[in-house]
């Protein structure tokens, strides 16, 4: 067999366009699809139209939400005066999870990266710059990736708030609980070694 059908195809190269799946993993996905019961796939169908009508970006911290404001900024109980700066939904989710972390959040959406067409303005640095003069922020933490272009949006966005009087701080990177030494790439050590903190007195 040469080639799919052309609408086979089109299903195919729809999945491709996820993050993460490649060619072999949208044939078993589509095949998968095609096998199941149509209601399934319908339902999958039906979910993703609703969601790109209903969900949209929180008006506060862009995390993704139906309603105007996200559950996380109308908590009451969230300490507004600490803003941590994460480039993904996902990221959010990530410290979410941790239970550890009570204040608000401002999610990026992507890091600054000039040579991909990526600015201030792509990533609403000005929505970002109004919070922190308008919102009681106190302290920032920036939990970008320790990439060439997180670190530059980590600097971009560190020197906003120094020109605003806020505190910033980076979380830590370095060995994983439970990494043998052996096995960690050279920098992740590096970081791990500049990053290191005191022990005792």
């Amino acid at each position: 067999m040469k080639s799919f059908s052309p609408a086979l195809q089109d299903l195919i190269d729809a999945f491709k366009q996820l993050p993460g799946i490649g060619i072999k993993s949208a044939q078993r996905i589509v095949f998968h699809l095609l096998k199941e019961n149509e209601n399934k796939a319908l339902f999958l169908a039906d979910s993703i139209q609703k969601s790109f009508e209903s969900i949209n970006e929180c008006q506060e911290c862009r995390m993704y939400t139906e309603d105007d404001l996200c559950s996380i900024c109308i908590d009451s109980d969230r300490d507004k005066h600490i803003l941590c700066i994460v480039e993904s939904p996902a990221d959010l989710i990530a410290i979410e999870n941790t239970m550890q972390y009570n204040g608000v959040y401002f999610v990026l959406m992507g890091r600054l990266s000039p040579l991909d067409g990526i600015g201030p303005d792509e990533l609403k640095i000005d929505r970002m710059t109004e919070l922190l003069k308008s919102n009681g922020i106190k302290e920032i933490i920036l939990a970008n990736s320790p990439t060439i272009e997180g670190e530059a949006t980590a600097n971009y966005i560190g020197s906003i708030a120094e020109d605003l009087d806020i505190k910033a701080s980076r979380i830590a990177y370095g060995v994983p609980m439970g990494g043998e030494l052996e096995y960690v790439d050279s920098n992740t050590l590096i970081q791990a070694i500049n990053n290191r903190n005191l022990i005792g007195n």
